[in-house]
């Protein structure tokens, strides 16, 4: 399978996880902006895997990482992030949504487990009600996006 076909609509996700739900599956969600891809990334979504059968990975689309990060970010776009995600042996699918919050992906795929950082509270979860139970990973430390971009271009 190519990395192009594991991009997927949430109605295509959703078809997925249906069908992996009745072969007996366990499906993880975890989601982000993933915009330069990293060892922490690798490992929380290795970490993630590990937990179930299906790994889906929820991506922010450009405007929300705007929003969210700042408007010199993303440093790579969407098609590129979701693309590189594909691409790795851990990643089953990657859906793409435009909100700031996976709230509503997580409302329709209702996953089996789903997965964020340990430096979420698990009280600021988002979309935790609609999982089956939820999953705290500890951080590589040291390793994070903003770290590198500081690092390749450091503030004067």
């Amino acid at each position: 399978m190519t990395s192009r076909k594991k991009i997927l609509s949430l109605p295509k996700a959703l078809a997925a996880r249906r069908k992996a739900a009745g072969a007996g599956k366990k499906t993880v969600f975890t989601n982000g902006c993933f915009d330069i891809i990293h060892a922490g990334h690798v490992a929380l979504l290795e970490r993630a895997r590990s937990l179930g059968d299906v790994l889906i990975i929820g991506l922010n689309s450009d405007a929300s990482v705007r929003r969210l990060k700042g408007p010199s970010r993303p440093l790579n776009g969407l098609a590129d992030r979701a693309r590189v995600l594909a691409a790795l042996a851990a990643v089953d699918m990657v859906v793409p949504f435009t909100q700031d919050t996976p709230h509503e992906l997580l409302k329709v795929l209702r996953p089996d487990i789903l997965v964020k950082g340990a430096d979420y509270s698990h009280e600021k979860i988002v979309g935790r009600e609609f999982a089956g139970r939820t999953v705290r990973v500890s951080l590589v430390k040291g390793r994070s996006t903003t770290g590198l971009i500081n690092k390749i271009s450091p503030k004067k």
